[in-house]
């Protein structure tokens, strides 16, 4: 399968805040989740125990995610943001935009796919927008696919 060694860009913030998840579901919701079993299982008969299906339900969510989380970090690449030019966009970039069809101003902090959050102004490298803005520069106008046609963006600027 194509992809499937590909490393993955995320920030020194991103890669921070998947440590602490991955941290805290090993060390506080696995204890959290074993002690509902504890409990469910002293209520006897597993047959119409829903309380213990609930439980083994949370463990098997929880524990997908930790195996999730462990396969990103062995593809992690971190991007040093110091090192990070302002001249064209990048992954770790904030960057200004000037929204030709509705006359606005965006700002986006463009950033690796796992740390995508676009509520946050977080969008990723991969998505439309994110990819479309790569690599460009201030004053470039910058023509976008997206699922609901051709967006037009002028940089107005590029920051860390």
């Amino acid at each position: 399968m194509p992809g499937l060694n590909k490393q993955i860009m995320m920030t020194e913030e991103g890669l921070r805040n998947l440590e602490e998840e991955l941290d805290h579901l090993k060390t506080v919701r696995r204890k959290e989740i074993a002690e509902k079993i504890k409990v469910a299982l002293s209520f006897g008969d597993l047959s119409e125990n829903s309380e213990y299906d609930e439980a083994k339900n949370e463990q098997a969510i929880a524990e997908a995610r930790i195996a999730e989380i462990e396969a990103i970090l062995k593809k992690v690449k971190v991007i040093d943001e110091h090192e990070l030019s302002t001249e064209v966009i990048h992954v770790g970039s904030v960057v200004k935009v000037f929204d030709v069809k509705y006359q606005e101003e965006y700002q986006y902090r463009i950033v690796g796919s796992n740390e995508a959050d676009p509520l946050e102004g977080k969008i990723s490298d991969e998505c439309p927008v994110g990819k479309g803005l790569l690599e460009h520069k201030v004053g470039d106008r910058v023509q976008v696919e997206t699922p609901d046609g051709i967006c037009e963006y002028d940089v107005l600027e590029i920051s860390k």
